[in-house]
């Protein structure tokens, strides 16, 4: 197992929750429309799971990742993509072809954001408290990943 590509993403995941607060709202990007008769991609060749030591920590942070995109989107003018793209990155250069790994990923992303869509609808101080506390919340959990199971 190689930790190349995931220490690349968490340190940029990690420059992304330092300063969400001060970037420019991301540029809206519309997925092409699928064509439904287009022939389906083999599936891909499923690996056997390989635990990782920092695999808790892993789904703490794409849970981190999902209340930030909720939040972000609720209080600023213009949604905002980057959070998702951040943690799909993440999963595909993370998970490769462990599906299972993969799973929890997401479930774990997907809890985040419905945790906060439960709570708020509408952009109060609270929210934007909570967004900056899991901001550097994710912040650190990406600088300890890092620091400790980097090479």
């Amino acid at each position: 197992m190689t930790f190349g590509p995931t220490i690349t993403r968490l340190i940029v995941t990690t420059l992304l929750l330092a300063t969400a607060a001060t970037t420019a709202v991301a540029q809206k990007t519309a997925a092409p429309p699928q064509d439904k008769t287009q022939a389906q991609a083999p599936a891909p060749v499923v690996v056997e799971e390989k635990p990782t030591p920092y695999d808790q920590r892993l789904i703490r942070l794409a849970e981190v990742l999902g209340s930030v995109h909720y939040l972000r989107n609720l209080c600023v003018k213009e949604p905002e993509d980057v959070w998702r793209r951040s943690m799909q990155e993440l999963i595909d250069k993370e998970t490769a072809n462990e599906e299972k790994r993969r799973e929890r990923m997401t479930a774990a992303f997907n809890r985040g954001y419905r945790t906060f869509a439960s709570v708020y609808t509408t952009c109060t101080q609270p929210a934007i408290v909570a967004e900056q506390r899991y901001r550097a919340e994710g912040a650190t959990l990406a600088s300890e990943i890092v620091a400790r199971f980097g090479n």
